[in-house]
């Protein structure tokens, strides 16, 4: 398949998702947003989107002009009937773009935390068999979005819920983060240290380097996302 990400900065991109898509032999393109002479493609040159993170707002508007051009062609996909898979900034900009909202979550989240299953994730088996024995996963996000309606609400956190959202077969939002390898979470704590603070949904680096460990059940996580979501 064709797929194509949205990437905001060089120090999220798409890390364990690029390997995996490369060993299936699906072929990937991306625009870069934050490198001058940005090109996005014509919709009907892609099969799947998926749209990454960043550390700015949805409605970062003024700092970040292309926010409304990345908005246009993500509803251009969705009104295409496109896959579109958004990770944490992504999922939001998902969530705007399917009439939800996007606002201040009720803890900054950043490190290593369990994400639960909601009662109607059972809807989706595949989805609710992943996520039922309550995983470690990596967060970076001060920001919720609004599970958009028609939309299956899935996941929650002890710090903040609307973790993940199921529009249908094609569009899933992930507010947390499954790609993440060593070096991407490596790139993030150096990029981004001035995020850690001492609240209390917040780990150290020290603590966010310890909890490494996670990473190969994120990984494996995040394949199985991506199988289902690319075979449907």
């Amino acid at each position: 398949m064709r797929i194509h990400y949205l990437q905001h900065v060089g120090f999220e991109g798409p890390a364990y998702i690029d390997s995996w898509l490369q060993e299936q032999g699906h072929e990937r393109t991306v625009t870069r947003f934050y490198i001058p002479g940005y090109r996005l493609p014509e919709v009907n040159e892609t099969d799947a989107l998926i749209v990454m993170g960043g550390p700015m707002g949805v409605y970062d508007n003024d700092g970040y002009p292309w926010l409304a051009e990345e908005l246009s062609f993500i509803r251009n996909c969705i009104r295409a009937g496109k896959k579109v898979l958004g990770i944490c900034l992504g999922a939001q900009l998902l969530a705007v773009c399917l009439g939800a909202r996007v606002e201040q979550a009720s803890n900054k989240e950043i490190g290593w935390f369990e994400v639960q299953p909601t009662a109607a994730s059972r809807e989706v088996p595949w989805f609710y068999a992943l996520f039922n024995n309550r995983p470690v996963v990596f967060h970076w996000h001060g920001d919720r979005f609004g599970v958009p309606e028609g939309s299956i609400h899935m996941l929650d956190s002890v710090a903040n819920n609307n973790q993940a959202f199921y529009y249908n077969p094609h569009i899933i939002g992930l507010q947390f983060h499954l790609e993440v390898t060593a070096s991407s979470v490596d790139e993030l704590l150096q990029a981004a240290a001035s995020d850690l603070d001492d609240t209390a949904f917040v780990q150290t680096a020290s603590a966010i380097n310890a909890g490494k460990a996670a990473l190969a059940n994120c990984n494996n996580i995040m394949a199985d996302v991506l199988q289902h979501w690319l075979s449907a």
